[in-house]
Parts: structure tokens; sequence; C-alpha cells
């Protein structure tokens, strides 16, 4: 082959399908980073993470693993941090790599036990506004004890499921025929109108399942990855976290839920779509023909991941091992009484968390080089020259804007490590750093359902195979998601700034929480 015919197969197989401008930009970062960090290597350090959430941005472009494992190999060559320094980053995070291992995986296996449900509501509960209110406020509950990738998986299979069978229906196909339901080629031309209807009904329904995840991920220590960094930082078991971080979540969850009543009665922003009746009628009859071919063992392995799925919450609530620990616990007991033994149907399970959990040790690379080039230092600065609540308000919407384009993993854990660092250098209190990590937790959680980029939960449903089934693009979700954008960041920065101050010298009076003490179990005791 002639060099230059390997050069252009080099540069073709370069980060694939993405677009060539996209290529061009990484290979651009890739010369441009030596010669910054020559002559200013903090400089440098910003650029990195300008980069870094460039490649975050555009995850639709292609996965932020490739060009920011690149990035941080770069940096780790060039001597903006060390792999002890990484390496450092991910030991100090390991319940989290463990929660993404383990715990994804465990609900893998009670995933039969989530479609039941789901299907039920979406066939019982007639009225749209309920319907919708069903669905936010299980994705809601369920996010506070699962991984919020994990409901929305779910969600989306069951949305798929009922697509594929009134598609099949309304082009003159029976239940068990084989069809392909990504064209519309064979739909009646009177079912065309129906069909579109039911598209917007999904998107409808995914998109208030979608916020669900992100009101209920704001709660626990579980919710989201970042919440269980915030939580190790500040020392918090599972119980105190959820007390604490309810002086925001419990308002934030009634403003939610009022803002999916109002859009879905006034049908604003594209919500308010009925389930048309024709439709209706074939996925019940689905639903029975379902149901009669339901056996004893199918009924068994619901009830066991029933239980296991009431374990799995009394375990995190009671805090009785780390979350990654309770949720290998879920995948042994779950693969034993359902009868999975091959080794190939585990590891399927393991396939939807570890393409993230690499991200996450490219994060902490990213971090490590934050924390090398004290990158960071100024701002954390700038936002202690505040006091009290106005400090509380500067510090949710700096988390809430940076997570709105970037992922919420690594805001949270750039900004917890730095406020942990003041505390520990004596610059804030200990009650202000506890108030300051919640303000990160809000702040990183409930802004950034703005954009498929803030929220892991939306980027997974925009890149899934059912959103160019059901029309739901990037600008559409970014529509539908405005008004839940602007309540949701309305009143968890009013109840940060002002509620939650309040709340919390309650819970100390009642003495439901308690004054941190240094070296006490279940808390940090710092350096």
């Amino acid at each position: 082959m002639k060099p230059s015919g390997m050069a252009l197969g080099l540069y073709t197989n370069f980060l694939g399908q993405s677009p060539n401008w996209y290529k061009l930009t990484i290979i651009a970062f890739m010369f441009l980073n030596p010669l910054v960090f020559i002559n200013n290597p903090y400089v440098a350090g910003w650029l990195l993470v300008i980069e870094f959430i460039f490649t975050l941005a555009m995850a639709l472009k292609c996965y932020p693993l490739l060009p920011g494992g690149l990035l941080a190999i770069q940096a780790i060559a060039m001597g903006m941090t060390s792999t002890e320094k990484v390496m450092h980053e991910v030991s100090a995070n390991i319940e989290v790599v463990l929660l993404l291992v383990f715990m994804v995986a465990g609900i893998h296996f009670v995933k039969d036990l989530l479609l039941f449900v789901f299907t039920k509501l979406l066939l019982r509960v007639k009225s749209k506004i309920g319907i919708s209110l069903a669905f936010c406020v299980m994705s809601a509950f369920l996010s506070a004890f699962l991984d919020a990738l994990t409901v929305v998986a779910v969600v989306i299979a069951v949305a798929v499921g009922f697509y594929s069978i009134y598609h099949k229906v309304s082009s003159g196909k029976g239940f068990i025929d084989h069809h392909d339901h990504t064209g519309d080629q064979d739909v009646h031309e009177l079912s065309r109108q129906n069909l579109e209807d039911f598209r917007g009904f999904l998107r409808n329904l995914l998109m208030h399942a979608g916020v669900g995840t992100a009101l209920g991920g704001v709660a626990t220590m579980v919710g989201e990855p970042q919440n269980l960094i915030i939580a190790e930082a500040v020392g918090w078991g599972f119980a105190e976290f959820a007390l604490r971080m309810s002086a925001v979540s419990v308002p934030v969850l009634v403003a939610g839920l009022l803002t999916t009543i109002v859009v879905e009665k006034f049908k604003l922003f594209d919500f308010g779509t009925l389930l048309p009746t024709p439709v209706r009628d074939v996925l019940v009859s689905y639903e029975t023909y379902q149901s009669e071919k339901m056996t004893s063992n199918d009924v068994s392995k619901l009830w066991v991941q029933g239980v296991i799925s009431v374990l799995l919450i009394i375990c995190l609530s009671l805090h009785i091992a780390s979350v990654g620990l309770i949720g290998l616990m879920v995948i042994i007991l779950a693969t034993t009484f359902c009868g999975v033994t091959d080794e190939h149907a585990i590891g399927n399970a393991f396939k939807e968390a570890l393409p993230f959990t690499a991200l996450l040790v490219v994060f902490f690379a990213i971090v490590a080089v934050i924390i090398d080039q004290h990158l960071f230092t100024p701002i954390i600065a700038w936002v202690l020259t505040f006091d009290g609540q106005l400090q509380l308000a500067v510090l949710f919407m700096a988390n809430g804007l940076l997570s709105m384009v970037s992922d919420n993993v690594f805001v949270g854990t750039v900004y917890i490590n730095e406020v942990k660092a003041a505390w520990e250098a004596g610059n804030i209190t200990r009650e202000q750093f506890e108030m300051l990590a919640i303000a990160i937790n809000a702040g990183t959680n409930l802004p950034s359902v703005a954009t498929p980029n803030g929220q892991a939960a939306f980027l997974f449903l925009l890149t899934s195979a059912l959103a160019p089934l059901i029309r739901l693009s990037y600008m559409k979700m970014v529509w539908m998601a405005v008004p839940y954008t602007i309540v949701l960041t309305i009143v968890g920065l009013i109840s940060t700034v002002y509620v939650l101050p309040e709340v919390t010298h309650y819970f100390y009076d009642a003495g439901l929480i308690h004054h941190y003490v240094p070296g006490a179990a279940g808390h940090s005791s710092g350096h």
C-alpha cells in the first residue's frame, strides 16, 4: 500500500464515522495542548478542561471515552498529572465505580418486574394526566433507589414493545408475525394519524419519565453517581443524606409534578397528546394474549424479583454495606432464584454500564489535572468571598450552568473536592461545608435537565433505537424540557438558599441529625 493511501486509511479509521470537522478539531486539540503547556501550564489546564467538556457536549458525534481518553493520555504524558494521582482518584471513588459495575447489572436481572409494572400502569390508568404523573412518580421513586439509566432503559423497552405491536397490527399483521417496525410503508392509510398520535403520546411519557429520574435522583446518595461522591466527601449515610436533601428534594418533587399537570392540561411544549382509542384496544388485546401465555415459572420470577427489590431498598436505607456490594448481592440472588446460570447471559447485564464506567475513570484523570494544576482554586476562592445564603446561590448556579453542557459526575466531583479542601484548610465552617455540599448536589441534578448532555438518562434516551421511531430529536427534547428546566431551577435555587438553612436548623434542634464530630463513626474526619 502507498504511504498516502495508508495515511488516508489511518485518518478514515480515526474516530470512525464521526464528521470530518470533529476529527480535525480533536487533532487540532492534540497539537495545540503541548504548545500552550510549554508557555503556560495553568492556561493549558483550563484549555484541557474546555476541550474535555466539548467532547461531552458532542457525545452524539462520538462517545466521549475516545476523544476524552486521548486528551487524558496526552495530559499524563505531558506531566500535567501522574498515573499515581489518577489511581488515587479512582481509589478514593471506588464506591462509585462499584455502583456502576454491579448495581446497574443487578437491576438488569429485575427488569422483568419493572416491565410488568410499567405495562400495567400504561394500560390501567386511562387519564392522560394520571398516566403522566404515574410515570413521573414511578421513575422518581425507582431512581431514588436504583440507577437512572436502568429506569430509562426499562421505560424505553416498554415503549419499543408497544410501538412495535401497534405498528405491526396497523400494517395488517398478527401478534406473532415477523415485522419490521422501522418503516411506515406497510402502515394502512387510515392508521397513519393514529400512529403519529401514538408517537406523540410516547414522546410525552418518555420525557415525563426522564424528568422523574432527575426528581428522584437528587434525593438520595444512590440516585446519581455524583451523589455518592458528595456523600462520601461529607461522611453521610443513606438516611442522613436523604433527610438533609429533603429540604430541596421535596419542594422540587412537588413543583415537578405540578409542572407535569400544567403542561398536560394546557397542552404546552408539545405535551398533552392523547393515546388514540384504536391503539389502546390493540395494546389491551396484546396484554391479554401475553397474560394467557404466562407460565407458573414466569409468575414465580416476578415474585422473586419483587422480594429482591424490597430487600434492596431495605439494605440501601439501612446502609448495610457499600452500594456496589449490595448490587452484587442482587445479581447473585436474582440469577440464582430466576435460573440464570449461563455465563454469557450474566455477562450481557454488564454491557450497559461498562462504557460509562470507563468514561468515569477518564473523568478522574481530568480531575487529577484540575487538582495538580490548581485550576479551580481561584473560582472557589471567589465563591468563598460571598457569605451565607449568597454563597449557596452562587455555587448552585455555577454547578447548574456547567452541568447543562457537561457531565454531572465531572462537575460534582470537581466542586466537592475543592469545597472540601477549603473546609480542611479552615476557610469555611463545617456547617457551611455541609450546606455547600447540598447546593452542589442540587445544582448538578436539577438545571441539567435542560439538555440531553446534562442528564445521562436523557442522552441514553436520545441515542436509543426508539428515538428515531417516535421522532424524538435533540432539539425536540430541549424544547420539551424547557418548562421543567425553568421550574426545577427556580424552585431548587429558592429551596437551597432559603428553605435549606431553616430546615437544617430544625433537624438539629429535633435531634434528627447531629453536629459533626471529627473521627466519629459514619463521619468523614478530614485530613
